[in-house]
């Protein structure tokens, strides 16, 4: 459960992550008076056992070093489900190793106790922003997607034989149809792609493949 009710806000959502009853309210406080809304965790489990739908953009200010599970550790968990917002670490003197480890996990910062003000919110102003960045992302996906839904299987394979680079001449043969057919069927995929030029098909290619992280296109 959390040790306090979550504040609205509406410069972003913090979440707290921190055993230290005093140092969470305190840091809290501060971020609040800032105009960010703020939810409280004394543990990696609390957070995760109550996983609140978090008003975004977010990010995560969790101390580095928690009773039970790690913030490290709860970092790790949280890139590797794709789950939450981006974290910023809380870090004691003498932990510099662990902070590096946690940037390579993806980390968008860390911060050394005791937390300097202006440099607490530099941090979170960067999280959020890494936050938004992230949810852009996510809704051009989704967009993506949602148009390659709504291809038939014939066209979800003329999509990929095109942006494989395959020569028109090549594809058509394998489909077993002409040139003028092939290209009727091509201004007809690009329509639906909302795409002027063939170009475009494949910089939607791309978008396409990081949005599946290697699954198969809708349709094949």
């Amino acid at each position: 459960m959390t040790d306090a009710t979550a504040v609205a806000g509406s410069a972003g959502r913090v979440v707290l992550v921190e055993d230290d009853a005093a140092v969470r309210r305190s840091l809290a406080l501060l971020l609040q008076l800032h105009g960010y809304a703020t939810a409280e965790f004394e543990s990696a489990e609390a957070f995760l056992a109550e996983s609140p739908p978090l008003d975004r953009p977010a990010c995560a200010l969790v101390d580095i070093r928690l009773p039970g599970m790690s913030g490290l550790a709860l970092q790790a968990r949280m890139e590797r489900d794709q789950r939450g917002p981006p974290v910023l670490l809380m870090t004691a003197q003498g932990d510099e190793n662990l902070a590096r480890t946690a940037l390579l996990q993806g980390a968008v910062d860390f911060l050394e106790k005791p937390i300097d003000e202006t440099a607490l919110l530099n941090a979170v102003a960067a999280g959020l922003r890494s936050d938004a960045e992230r949810l852009a992302r996510d809704r051009e996906h989704e967009a993506v997607l949602a148009r390659l839904r709504g291809l038939s299987r014939h066209e979800t394979l003329l999509f990929e034989r095109i942006t494989n680079g395959r020569q028109p001449r090549e594809i058509a043969e394998e489909f077993g149809i002409t040139l003028e057919v092939l290209n009727g069927q091509r201004e007809q995929l690009m329509h639906k792609l909302q795409a002027t030029r063939v170009t475009e098909l494949f910089r939607l290619r791309f978008r396409v493949t990081e949005a599946l992280s290697g699954r198969k296109l809708p349709g094949s």
